[in-house]
């Protein structure tokens, strides 16, 4: 996984911690080209991994990826699914009929929908939900999706209900069908490692909150510090501060062993606000503060090209009078 993963929640006017911001967001990112150009802002930066839900919006950028590869070229899609609101608007706009023909795959239309009406009627629970998840990544066609996310409205759910098939049944059926790893969204690490486990599924990708207020982290700060301390090891990523998701992006990596201000080191200079956490695989033989020291310098020169680049996106500020 890329070191960097750029959220989308701020370009659909959600924020999480603050109403007044989510509404400026949204009036901000009402055209597409304004949320092409911070993609693009991004990309240059080295921010090329995009952590995505199935919105309708992401679809339009998903066509513009493929119609210019040259000019996406490193830009990476972390699809997240399923997106509820999607359904339900569409039903409303199209009706029941045309709604299916949207989402459904275009390949095997006919075999798509004799497996969905078997599975309804059988209550085969794994081909609804692998036929739910190829109508989730239809958008992403001829596309690279390294990892694929389990949204945590549905891994939390499962957690509750102690479906544990459910985890095993989306983990084959990524790998299988596409190609690529399942992530899981959770606001409770600690129930969910076990799960995970006892489904066979071996050092997980897993996304979670992780702060000093324990904002929706079911369990508490010292629960998933000692699940995580009993998890095996590796390197981690981050997503924008933008994305109000504050979510980071790991295998299982031991929180306690990260840098203390919160797990990230932080730049605040324009857009340029993401979370960024040491990676244990970058030099796993320097101490955290010297790979701290490393990743600062890192993004100093990651942060001087793109101002060299799109120097209109870092505006100088005025100076104050005494």
């Amino acid at each position: 996984m890329e070191r960097i993963l750029f959220g989308d929640n701020q370009f659909f006017g959600i924020n999480h911690m603050s109403e007044e911001k989510a509404r400026q967001q949204a009036m901000r990112f009402q055209k597409m080209d304004a949320i092409i150009d911070v993609l693009q802002i991004a990309l240059h930066a080295g921010a090329g991994g995009f952590m995505c839900t199935t919105h309708d919006k992401i679809e339009k950028i998903a066509d513009d990826v493929r119609a210019n590869p040259a000019k996406w070229a490193g830009f990476t899609f972390y699809p997240g699914m399923p997106y509820a609101h999607k359904y339900a608007n569409a039903v409303t706009e199209l009706g029941y009929f045309d709604a299916v023909r949207k989402f459904l795959p275009k390949e095997g239309l006919v075999d798509t929908v004799l497996r969905g009406t078997k599975a309804v009627l059988s209550k085969d629970i794994e081909s609804m939900m692998t036929l739910l998840v190829d109508a989730e990544m239809k958008m992403f066609r001829d596309l690279p999706t390294p990892v694929v996310f389990l949204q945590n409205v549905v891994t939390d759910l499962v957690q509750g209900l102690g479906f544990v098939d459910a985890f095993a049944v989306f983990h084959e059926h990524i790998k299988k069908r596409y190609g690529a790893e399942a992530g899981f969204i959770t606001m409770n690490v600690p129930k969910l490692l076990p799960m995970l486990k006892a489904a066979g599924i071996e050092n997980p990708i897993v996304c979670a909150n992780y702060n000093k207020i324990g904002f929706r982290m079911s369990g508490g700060i010292e629960g998933y510090r000692a699940r995580s301390a009993r998890a095996r090891p590796s390197s981690g990523s981050a997503t924008s501060r933008w994305s109000s998701r504050s979510c980071s992006a790991h295998r299982a990596a031991p929180i306690s062993s990260r840098p203390s201000r919160s797990s990230t080191n932080m730049m605040r200079r324009g857009w340029w606000r993401l979370r960024v956490c040491t990676h244990s695989r970058q030099r796993p033989g320097l101490p955290w503060e010297s790979r701290w020291q490393e990743a600062q310098r890192s993004r100093a020169v990651a942060l001087r090209a793109s101002k060299r680049r799109c120097p209109a996106a870092f505006p100088r500020q005025p100076m104050r009078a005494g």
